[in-house]
């Protein structure tokens, strides 16, 4: 029998507002701006023979809005956690609220231009 391994990803996107407070006086980042944020969640799985699917992507969405719910129309400093809101710090925040309800998550990408992007993956250990 054939095991299917696949990627999924899903997105969502929210607006918000922050300021760069580790950026240098005078550095545009320092003063409170926003951007159209874009947000990619990874996961890697095997394809459930019965279901056809690794994970349903309604299950990847709920987990997914509870955090969209909470940066969206937000100053991003404001939220405990982000006081510092850069793309780094951002993509693992993201991580830390969903990798207990999608235990098959790999990466979290965060986009704040069309041409910016940075990406969280954390290596996992495979001992114990």
């Amino acid at each position: 029998m054939l095991v299917m391994s696949m990627r999924l990803e899903k997105m969502f996107r929210f607006e918000a507002a922050h300021w760069l407070p580790s950026f240098p006086e005078g550095h545009k980042c320092r003063r409170l701006h926003g951007h159209s944020y874009q947000v990619r969640v990874g996961l890697v799985g095997e394809v459930d023979p019965t279901t056809g699917c690794v994970m349903d992507f309604g299950e990847i969405s709920k987990v997914t809005r509870l955090v969209e719910d909470k940066l969206d129309h937000r100053c991003l400093n404001d939220i405990d956690g982000l006081n510092n809101p850069t793309s780094e710090c951002l993509a693992k925040w993201i991580w830390d609220r969903v990798v207990g309800d999608l235990p098959l998550l790999v990466d979290v990408a965060v986009e704040e231009t069309c041409t910016t992007r940075c990406v969280y993956a954390p290596s996992r250990s495979t001992t114990a």
